[in-house]
C-alpha cells in the first residue's frame, strides 16, 4: 500500500504539499517554464527559416527558380502526411478547437510537427507567416506539460494559452501582444485566473527572444508628424485596409475549395501546384515571397520607392500567393502576409490621397503602412486589440496610437458586417466546433456522460415472465427497465412502466407474457462518447427525459435531464468563480 502512495505521488507532481494552498503559484510557476520552452521553439524556427532564406537566395536569379516554393511546399505536405501524421490545417483553429471541444487536449509531436512543415514551406518561398505555427507548436508545449502534472482541463487550458503568449512573444519580442492575442483569439474571456500566468509566461518568451537576439523591435521608423488631417483621413484607410482583409479572407476560402474539388491530386500534388503558381508569381514580383518583413522595413522607413500601380499590383499579387500557398496544401500562418498586405494598402492609400489632394501635406507613406498593418490583422481576425498592441509593440509606434485605435476598431466593424466570424473561428462554427467561453455548449463541453451517468437501473432478461417482473417493480423507485439478451448481455430495448400499465394490473397475463414481448426495442440510445450539447438537442427534439446509454452493445446507464441540469448548475457555478 506504501508503494501504491509512493508511486501515486511520482505520478501526480502537481498534487505535492507545496500546490495544495493555491493552484494560482502551481501555473504562475509552469507558466513561466512553458513560456521559457514556447519562446525557445520560435527561436528555433526563427532560426530556420533565416537560414533556409539566405541558402536559397542564391538560387533566385535563375529561370527555373520558380520550383524551389513548389519542392518546399510538397516536401512541407509530405512531412505532415508521412511522419507527423497529421492533416493539413492553420495551426490556430486546431489550437480554438482543442481549447473549445476538449479541454485543451493536443498531442505532443504537434509541438514540433507544424515548425518543420512552415519552416519548409515559408523558407523555401511560399507566402505564408511563421506566427501560427509557433502558437500550435507553444500551446501543445503547454499542454503536454500539464498533462505530465496531471492538472485538470481548466489548469491545462491555461497553460495552453501560456504557450501561444511565449511564442507569440519570443517571435515578435511583443509581451503584450502574446497576452492579448491568447485571451482574445484563443481563449476568447479575460479571466483573472488566466491572465496572470499567461502575462508571466508571455515575459519569459519574450526575455529568451531578448536574450538571444537582444531587446530590438521588428521595424524602425522615422517621427511620424501626424495632424487632424491624417487621423481623418485613417477612417477611409480603415475602408480600405477592411476591404482587403475581406478579400484575403475570401480568396483563402475560394482557394481552398477549389483545390479540394477541382484538382485530383494528393496533398503534396496540390502544395507543389500551389507552390510552383507563387514561384512564377516571384519571379516578376519577388516581393511576395517568404514572410515578407524585409518589404515591410522598407516601407515603414520610408525606402520603399515603387509607383502607385506597382504597389496596387503588389497588394493583389501578396493575397493570391498567399492564398495560392495556404489554400493548396503549404504550411504557415495569416499574420506575416496581413502585415505585408496592410503595409502595402496603407502606402497605396497614401499615394492615392497624395494624388487626389496633392496641396495637403500628408503624414508619411510609414505612417499609413502602419495603420494598414493594425487594419489587416484587426480585421481577418476581428480582433482590434490585438491588431492595436501588435503594431505598437513590433514598431514602437507609441506616438501613433490614436489613429491605430481608430482604424482598428473601424475595420473590424466593416469587416463584421461582410464576415460574420474570423477567419479563424468560420470553419470551427460552420462545423459547430466552436463553443464561446459562458454558453451552454461551452460548459456542457466540460462535462462528460460518464459524468451524468445513472448506474441504479436494475436490467432485467428478455426471458422473464411479467409475474416476476411485477415483483421487481414493487421494490424499484424507477419506472423504467432496460432489457437484455439472455445469453448475450446485449441491450435490447426498454421497458417503461407507463406503456404497460394495462398488463400490469392483469394478473392472468403474468405467467403468459414475457419482457420481450413488450420491450420497446426502436428507442434512441447514447453513445458513452457522446456530446452532451447533441444529446440535449436529441432530448429536446423527440420530447425525451431520459435515455439510456450503450457501449458496444452493451447497456451501461442513464442519462436524464435532471441529472444533466443538475450538473450543468454546479459547473455553471464552478466556471462563475474562475
Amino acid at each position: 500500500m506504501k508503494s501504491e502512495k509512493n508511486q501515486q505521488s511520482w505520478r501526480y507532481p502537481a498534487r505535492w504539499q507545496f500546490f495544495r494552498f493555491d493552484d494560482r503559484l502551481l501555473l504562475i510557476v509552469l507558466g513561466a517554464v512553458v513560456g521559457i520552452v514556447a519562446g525557445l521553439a520560435a527561436l528555433a524556427l526563427n532560426m530556420g527559416l533565416a537560414a533556409l532564406l539566405h541558402f536559397f537566395q542564391a538560387w533566385r536569379a535563375f529561370w527555373w527558380s520558380w520550383l524551389i516554393p513548389a519542392g518546399g511546399a510538397a516536401l512541407s505536405a509530405l512531412f505532415l502526411l508521412k511522419i507527423a501524421k497529421e492533416e493539413q490545417g492553420h495551426c490556430v483553429p486546431e489550437v480554438v478547437d482543442s481549447v473549445s471541444r476538449y479541454g485543451g487536449r493536443m498531442r505532443l509531436r504537434s509541438s514540433f510537427s507544424r515548425l518543420i512543415s512552415s519552416c519548409l514551406t515559408i523558407g523555401s518561398g511560399g507566402s505564408a507567416g511563421p506566427e501560427a505555427p509557433v502558437v500550435m507548436s507553444g500551446a501543445a508545449i503547454g499542454s503536454n506539460i500539464a498533462r505530465v502534472f496531471s492538472l485538470n482541463d481548466r489548469q491545462r487550458v491555461s497553460l495552453l494559452g501560456c504557450g501561444t503568449a511565449g511564442a507569440i512573444a519570443s517571435i515578435f519580442n511583443a509581451p503584450i501582444a502574446g497576452l492579448v492575442f491568447t485571451i482574445e483569439v484563443i481563449i476568447g474571456e479575460w479571466s483573472a485566473r488566466n491572465i496572470v500566468p499567461i502575462a508571466v509566461a508571455a515575459v519569459a518568451g519574450a526575455q529568451v527572444s531578448r536574450f538571444f537576439r537582444g531587446d530590438q523591435i521588428a521595424f524602425t521608423h522615422l517621427q511620424f508628424s501626424v495632424d487632424l488631417i491624417d487621423i481623418l483621413a485613417c477612417l477611409g484607410l480603415a475602408v480600405f485596409a477592411a476591404a482587403a482583409s475581406v478579400l484575403l479572407t475570401r480568396a483563402l476560402r475560394y482557394s481552398h475549395q477549389v483545390s479540394h474539388r477541382v484538382v485530383r491530386l494528393p496533398l503534396w500534388g496540390r502544395a507543389a501546384v500551389g507552390g510552383a503558381a507563387v514561384g512564377v508569381i516571384g519571379l516578376f514580383l519577388p516581393d511576395v515571397l517568404g514572410e515578407g518583413y524585409h518589404v515591410i522595413a522598407e516601407i515603414v522607413e520610408g525606402a520603399f520607392m515603387k509607383g502607385l500601380g506597382l504597389i496596387a499590383l503588389l497588394v493583389f499579387a501578396k493575397i493570391a500567393a498567399t492564398s495560392l500557398t495556404l489554400g493548396w496544401g503549404g504550411s504557415g500562418g495569416v499574420f506575416a502576409p496581413c502585415l505585408v498586405i496592410g503595409s502595402f494598402t496603407g502606402l497605396l492609400y497614401h499615394h492615392i490621397i497624395t494624388a487626389v489632394w496633392p496641396s495637403v501635406s500628408w503624414a508619411q507613406g510609414g505612417f499609413f503602412a502602419l495603420m494598414g498593418m493594425a487594419g489587416l490583422v484587426s480585421g481577418i481576425l476581428q480582433a482590434p486589440l490585438t491588431g492595436i498592441f501588435l503594431i505598437v509593440e513590433i514598431t514602437g509606434g507609441y506616438d501613433v496610437i490614436l489613429p491605430l485605435i481608430l482604424v482598428a476598431a473601424v475595420a473590424t466593424s466593416v469587416c463584421n458586417a461582410f464576415e460574420p466570424a474570423s477567419y479563424y473561428y468560420r470553419d470551427l462554427m460552420e462545423k459547430g466546433h466552436y463553443r464561446p467561453p459562458r454558453t451552454d455548449a461551452r460548459v456542457l463541453a466540460d462535462i462528460s456522460v460518464r459524468e451524468v451517468l445513472e448506474t441504479d437501473c436494475i436490467v432485467v432478461p428478455q426471458s422473464m415472465k411479467l409475474g416476476d417482473f411485477v415483483a421487481i417493480v414493487q421494490k424499484s423507485h424507477r419506472n423504467f427497465f432496460p432489457v437484455v439478451d439472455d445469453a448475450t448481455g446485449e441491450f435490447l430495448g426498454m421497458i417503461h412502466l407507463d406503456d404497460i400499465r394495462e398488463y400490469i394490473f392483469d394478473p392472468l397475463l403474468h405467467e403468459t407474457v414475457f419482457l420481450e414481448q413488450i420491450t420497446d426495442t426502436g428507442v434512441e440510445t447514447v453513445d458513452p462518447d457522446a456530446d452532451l450539447t447533441d444529446v440535449l438537442d436529441r432530448m429536446d427534439a423527440q420530447r425525451l427525459f431520459s435515455m439510456p446509454v450503450v457501449a458496444e452493445k452493451r447497456f451501461v446507464g442513464m442519462i436524464s435531464k435532471a441529472t444533466l441540469l443538475d450538473k450543468y448548475r454546479r459547473e455553471l457555478m464552478v466556471q462563475a468563480q474562475i
